[in-house]
């Protein structure tokens, strides 16, 4: 996909009858593999494999429809979803995957309103995918010792307007939370346990613990020291998504699949 400045209010505000307004965002979708996205603007062009596009002539088309290139080859004119909009980031380090992320919104049951601090902003992938969920009225406060990765993130949340419900800061997580009584600590460091005391005193009574670490031996250290710090509920899960070619007498598991990129460990704090 190719990368371009879209505010996520913009992309999730269509008209009632769902069509393609100037400037609105668009995915243009020729099949799993290749789709572009876009912003339409009169007097722009996309150029492809399949022929050159006029962004224009998608104003007034309604999302679900096709347009075609000079070459009359058709692209499907679709509504980006959030993580559409988070794969076109500028990247510097290794993300978490979709379906990693998506088990953290659930088993930490991060939604609007939510309080969550981030120990690990990276590129802001999943500081992104975040700040979706919580708001309006929620907050991430997301911790990075490295500078050039938080100036990064800051731009690609920028990008996609949700920098409004974070707050980034250069600091150590694992040399202290400042904040207090919020509902769920996510981490991705190489030395998660280290930050397990900070989390305990910074997240509210009931409040969920997430960690996510590529090797057992950080899992392992860092579930002791959740279980010496006041944490109950702890359990650690391993997620691989398998996808699968669908065609008649054809149907079977694809040769790729996505296995092993970490694994989660959830705790719950209790009071003493």
């Amino acid at each position: 996909m190719s990368a371009l400045c879209l505010n996520v209010s913009s992309v999730y505000s269509l008209s009632e009858e769902g069509y393609v307004s100037e400037g609105s965002p668009v995915l243009l979708y020729i099949d799993r593999r290749r789709s572009y996205l876009v912003r339409a603007v009169e007097g722009e062009v996309l150029h492809t494999h399949k022929g050159v596009i006029d962004l224009g002539s998608l104003v007034g088309k309604r999302y679900g429809e096709y347009v075609e290139s000079h070459r009359g080859e058709r692209f499907w004119i679709l509504k980006p979803l959030i993580y559409d909009l988070i794969t076109s980031f500028r990247r510097k380090t290794q993300v978490i995957y979709a379906k990693d992320m998506g088990l953290i919104l659930v088993y930490a049951g991060i939604g609007p309103g939510s309080l969550v601090v981030e120990g690990g902003t990276g590129s802001g992938f999943l500081t992104a995918i975040l700040a979706y969920h919580v708001r309006p009225s929620g907050r991430v406060y997301s911790y990075e010792i490295r500078e050039e990765f938080l100036k990064l993130a800051k731009r690609n949340l920028e990008s996609v307007g949700l920098l409004e419900y974070v707050e980034l800061k250069n600091k150590d997580i694992t040399e202290g939370i400042d904040e207090v009584g919020v509902d769920v600590v996510v981490l991705d460091l190489a030395t998660p346990w280290k930050a397990v005391p900070h989390a305990h005193r910074s997240l509210r009574g009931g409040g969920v613990f997430v960690s996510f670490s590529p090797t057992i031996e950080q899992v392992v250290k860092t579930s002791e020291a959740l279980s010496q710090y006041g944490f109950i509920d702890v359990w650690t899960i391993e997620v691989l998504v398998r996808e699968y070619k669908v065609k008649k007498g054809e149907t079977r598991p694809e040769m790729r699949m996505v296995g092993h990129t970490g694994y989660i460990t959830f705790a719950r704090k209790i009071l003493d």
